[in-house]
């Protein structure tokens, strides 16, 4: 282990619904998580991450059910098997778990077709203000045609190509509302006045997707911008990455293929002029007891409470590819499908007892999924999770990890009680918070602002600049 290694990055990965990565386990005994639309679940949940000095809890979302699987247009399997779905808008809990802790962070996914970008960037700062600037944003651009059916006038998503260019004219739309509209110290509250006019601008944005002459109608917030974080594997969700996020979330089967995908997004943020100024987390499941014996039962007993029809339902949204067209013994790497043999080409996750050779047939993928998703599984004693975590992180170079759950809240208990100790005496990740509670990106990257590089750093009016001089500004750095 190298000694100048910075702590690990340790986020919890939930849902608003059961079961996020593990389809049919709300029928396990410990699970809980079908109490997702009960308050109570997410405060305890945050005050039990916050004791085991997580740095974050990021909460996914889908906008429609999955219904490719046996399509189309059919979610009788995620509907019985509860996989996502019913599943709840994912910010409304963010306040309540704020007021519960002092350091925790919460990143919160939203489509950019959920709502127009006015809109989002109130919710956004009301948010980074009531979390005292705690909050990011996982920009998505939506996968499922269920969500696109209900939410956009097409009835179907663009192409990929299509939807990142609208989503970067959104994202351009919300640094200009969240950064540009206030002058720094806009709000003086003072004399009578409460904001001075003259450092509040419109923004005048006219673009390809949205017109957006504003000004915002919110205040500078803690972050003035939430952390941007980003998910997108394909091509263009790289470039969109490379472009804006600062914090992208990974999801590999081997480390080796990890540190390749990493490098590959720095090679393109470069060309940017960006590189160091992103981090990077991978999607794993923990599955820990005090024995190797203990943990491989547990695995065993989580794995025989899966539903592999919902695991079927969610593997076809994910790839876009119906695998119930495929039959149940047909080898998955033999289909014509691109699509489903790089998937199972990529799925080296083996379970207790499972050799590499084995047959890849739907149910053998589906078993896969039903614990940990499409992330592997570092399963035996906090020792050997530990020494797993230390493998991965000397070869890939990753910056953390997005730890997601078996049963809830029992795998969080578990990471806390076993394996974050482990973590601590090795030095990988931290013993205390900051002291001084901190904002989302103080916390991650030490610093106030997003840096010179990324592309919201040159929007920012500062009290620098009068109303004038800013707009003058503005129209020199465009050209």
């Amino acid at each position: 282990m190298t000694t100048d290694r910075k702590p690990l990055i340790l986020n919890a990965f939930e849902i608003g619904a059961s079961g996020l990565q593990a389809p049919g386990l709300w029928t396990h005994p410990d699970d809980h998580s079908r109490d997702y639309n009960k308050i109570e679940y997410w405060t305890n949940l945050a005050q039990l991450l916050e004791k085991g000095k997580f740095n974050g809890l990021f909460i996914a979302d889908v906008l429609g059910p999955y219904d490719v699987y046996n399509g189309p247009h059919n979610f009788t399997a995620a509907a019985s098997s509860g996989a996502q779905f019913p599943i709840n808008e994912p910010s409304a809990v963010v306040s309540a778990m704020a007021a519960v802790t002092k350091h925790l962070t919460f990143g919160i996914t939203f489509s950019t077709i959920s709502e127009q970008p006015y809109h989002f960037a109130r919710r956004l700062a009301t948010l980074d203000h009531l979390t005292n600037g705690r909050v990011g944003w996982n920009v998505v651009t939506s996968y499922l045609d269920s969500a696109a059916r209900n939410l956009i006038p097409e009835g179907e998503l663009p192409p990929r190509e299509k939807r990142y260019q609208r989503a970067e004219e959104y994202l351009q739309v919300i640094y200009k509302l969240l950064v540009s509209s206030w002058r720094d110290d806009a709000v003086v509250v003072k004399n009578r006045v409460f904001t001075d006019p003259t450092r509040v601008r419109e923004i005048n944005h006219e673009g390809e997707y949205f017109k957006v002459p504003g000004p915002a109608i919110t205040e500078p917030s803690p972050q003035r911008l939430p952390v941007i974080l980003q998910a997108g594997a394909s091509k263009e969700g790289i470039d969109f990455a490379a472009r804006n996020a600062e914090i992208v979330f990974l999801t590999n089967f081997t480390p080796e293929s990890l540190g390749a995908k990493i490098e590959e997004i720095k090679q393109v943020a470069a060309k940017y002029g960006r590189q160091d100024d992103i981090k990077f987390l991978q999607l794993i499941t923990i599955v820990v007891a005090p024995t190797h014996e203990e943990a491989e039962k547990k695995y065993k007993d989580y794995k025989a409470h899966g539903d592999l029809e919902g695991a079927q339902a969610l593997f076809s949204g994910w790839t876009g590819i119906d695998i119930g067209q495929f039959g149940e013994d047909e080898e998955l790497r033999d289909t014509g499908s691109n699509a489903v043999k790089g998937f199972v080409d990529n799925w080296t996750k083996l379970g207790p007892g499972e050799s590499p050779d084995i047959k890849k047939t739907r149910k053998y993928v589906a078993d896969q999924i039903t614990v940990g998703g499409i992330g592997p599984v570092f399963w035996g004693t906090p020792t050997e999770v530990a020494d797993e975590i230390e493998r991965w992180v000397d070869i890939s170079k990753v910056d953390g990890f997005n730890i997601t759950y078996a049963v809830s809240p029992g795998s969080f208990e578990d990471v806390v009680n076993y394996v974050i100790p482990e973590l601590q005496k090795r030095k990988l990740v931290w013993e205390e918070y900051p002291e001084k509670p901190t904002t989302y990106r103080e916390q991650v990257f030490g610093a106030e602002f997003v840096n010179e590089h990324h592309p919201a750093h040159k929007l920012r009016w500062t009290p620098q600049y009068t109303k004038e001089e800013f707009d003058a500004k503005l129209a020199a750095d465009s050209q």
